[in-house]
Protein backbone atom coordinates (compact mmCIF):
# COMPACT_ATOMS: atom_id res chain seq x y z
CA UNK A 1 0.00 0.00 0.00
CA UNK A 2 1.03 3.67 -0.78
CA UNK A 3 0.32 5.62 2.43
CA UNK A 4 1.88 8.71 0.90
CA UNK A 5 -0.92 8.56 -2.13
CA UNK A 6 -3.58 7.19 0.43
CA UNK A 7 -2.79 10.15 2.74
CA UNK A 8 -2.81 13.20 -0.13
CA UNK A 9 -5.54 11.63 -1.67
CA UNK A 10 -7.47 11.54 1.36
CA UNK A 11 -6.74 15.22 2.41
CA UNK A 12 -7.26 16.52 -1.39
CA UNK A 13 -10.47 14.66 -2.04
CA UNK A 14 -11.58 15.76 2.14
CA UNK A 15 -11.14 19.53 1.87
CA UNK A 16 -12.72 19.35 -2.17
CA UNK A 17 -15.35 18.23 0.05
CA UNK A 18 -15.99 20.36 2.31
CA UNK A 19 -19.06 22.78 1.97
CA UNK A 20 -19.78 22.01 -1.45
CA UNK A 21 -23.53 21.11 -2.67
CA UNK A 22 -23.17 17.33 -1.78
CA UNK A 23 -21.99 18.30 1.57
CA UNK A 24 -25.05 20.74 1.67
CA UNK A 25 -27.27 18.39 0.26
CA UNK A 26 -26.57 15.61 2.96
CA UNK A 27 -26.64 17.97 5.82
CA UNK A 28 -30.36 18.50 4.43
CA UNK A 29 -31.26 15.32 4.13
CA UNK A 30 -29.92 14.61 7.88
CA UNK A 31 -31.91 17.69 9.28
CA UNK A 32 -34.79 16.41 8.07
CA UNK A 33 -35.26 12.58 7.85
CA UNK A 34 -35.49 10.33 10.28
CA UNK A 35 -32.59 7.78 10.00
CA UNK A 36 -28.98 9.32 10.14
CA UNK A 37 -27.50 6.06 9.52
CA UNK A 38 -29.31 5.65 6.00
CA UNK A 39 -28.04 8.91 5.07
CA UNK A 40 -24.68 8.39 6.06
CA UNK A 41 -24.60 4.86 4.73
CA UNK A 42 -26.64 6.84 1.42
CA UNK A 43 -23.93 9.32 0.74
CA UNK A 44 -21.01 7.19 1.63
CA UNK A 45 -21.77 4.78 -0.61
CA UNK A 46 -22.39 7.18 -3.25
CA UNK A 47 -19.31 9.24 -2.74
CA UNK A 48 -17.78 5.41 -3.16
CA UNK A 49 -19.42 4.48 -6.26
CA UNK A 50 -18.51 8.56 -7.91
CA UNK A 51 -14.82 7.58 -6.75
CA UNK A 52 -14.51 3.54 -7.86
CA UNK A 53 -16.02 5.17 -11.60
CA UNK A 54 -13.43 7.90 -11.55
CA UNK A 55 -10.47 5.67 -10.69
CA UNK A 56 -11.37 2.96 -13.61
CA UNK A 57 -11.81 5.55 -16.12
CA UNK A 58 -8.83 7.44 -15.03
CA UNK A 59 -6.92 4.01 -15.50
CA UNK A 60 -8.28 3.58 -18.77
CA UNK A 61 -7.20 6.89 -19.80
CA UNK A 62 -3.61 6.23 -18.65
CA UNK A 63 -3.41 3.49 -20.84
CA UNK A 64 -4.40 5.80 -24.27
CA UNK A 65 -3.36 9.15 -22.81
CA UNK A 66 0.03 9.98 -21.40
CA UNK A 67 -0.38 10.38 -16.66
CA UNK A 68 1.19 13.93 -17.29
CA UNK A 69 -1.19 15.30 -20.42
CA UNK A 70 -3.99 14.02 -18.06
CA UNK A 71 -3.01 16.18 -15.54
CA UNK A 72 -2.28 19.15 -18.45
CA UNK A 73 -5.92 18.62 -19.82
CA UNK A 74 -7.90 18.25 -16.48
CA UNK A 75 -5.58 21.64 -15.30
CA UNK A 76 -6.85 23.04 -18.27
CA UNK A 77 -10.62 22.13 -18.20
CA UNK A 78 -10.55 23.43 -14.22
CA UNK A 79 -9.10 27.02 -15.56
CA UNK A 80 -11.34 26.87 -18.84
CA UNK A 81 -14.85 26.44 -16.14
CA UNK A 82 -13.11 28.46 -13.38
CA UNK A 83 -12.85 31.68 -16.36
CA UNK A 84 -16.46 30.86 -17.78
CA UNK A 85 -17.96 30.81 -13.85
CA UNK A 86 -15.91 33.94 -13.20
CA UNK A 87 -17.64 35.69 -16.38
CA UNK A 88 -20.92 33.93 -15.70
CA UNK A 89 -21.30 35.60 -12.12
CA UNK A 90 -20.01 38.91 -13.44
CA UNK A 91 -23.36 38.54 -15.81
CA UNK A 92 -25.81 38.57 -13.01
Amino acid sequence: MDWKLLVSTFVSIFVAEIGDKTQLATLSLAAGGKSKLAVFAGSALALCATSAIAVLVGEGLSRVISPIWLKRIAGGVFIILGVLFLFARAEL
